[in-house]
């Protein structure tokens, strides 16, 4: 399968996500909602490395690789408090599409500090994304 498919299969996983998360954090903490779910991440994510014998290659990386892989974790763990807290306060339907404007911050980001291309139609479609969800959060 290539990247797209993987892409749109991210997309439908984050879709439920975001609405298992929504039910799941109507009578809990949204810290301990997410620390539950983050458990369970942690398992399945070590599950797959061990059953694919991956786990060993642990040794092989280098520092940096930890170093950046460890910050894209703390990264990661503060949006998940975030998105938890969000969805706890506010309707699924206009949390999702703020915490999309990822997209067009990551496009913004790799464009900055990892010297990726912007063209015309991504910068185009990043607006569009932007646009799409001032528009969905004020409907």
């Amino acid at each position: 399968m290539s990247w797209i498919g993987w892409a749109l299969l991210s997309a439908v996983f984050a879709a439920a996500t975001a609405l298992l998360a929504k039910v799941g954090v109507a009578h809990v903490d949204s810290n301990l909602a997410m620390a539950l779910r983050t458990s369970v991440v942690l398992v399945f994510a070590w599950g797959i490395a061990l059953a694919l014998g991956k786990h060993g290659e642990i040794r092989s990386l280098d520092r940096r690789t930890v170093l950046f892989l460890a910050l894209s974790g703390l990264a990661t763990g503060l949006s998940w408090l975030c998105y938890f807290r969000a969805l706890q306060l506010g309707p699924a339907s206009r949390v999702a599409p703020l915490d999309k404007l990822s997209v067009p911050l990551v496009m913004a980001f790799a464009w900055l500090l990892l010297g990726e291309k912007l063209t015309v139609v991504s910068v185009l479609g990043g607006l569009l994304i932007t646009a799409g969800a001032v528009v969905m959060v004020l409907g």
